[in-house]
């Protein structure tokens, strides 16, 4: 009997990413609207990915087909 495929949530896709070791990475927020009043040091540190804990990265696995 043929098993039905999961479907991934295509925004979750998008905004999230595992990676090999099941960590859930989240981009930053404020990125990308009025960047000339950020201060150079603020704009660095959001380009960096952010873990994502709790209950929340459990979802998201979830809703990424990783879980």
């Amino acid at each position: 009997m043929k098993k039905n495929k999961l479907k991934i949530k295509k925004s979750v896709s998008k905004r999230f990413r595992v990676t090999k070791k099941g960590k859930v990475l989240r981009g930053s927020q404020y990125l990308s609207h009025l960047r000339s009043k950020k201060s150079k040091r603020t704009l660095r540190r959001m380009k960096e990915q952010k873990k994502l804990t709790g209950k929340f990265a459990k979802k998201v696995k979830k809703m990424l087909g990783k879980a």
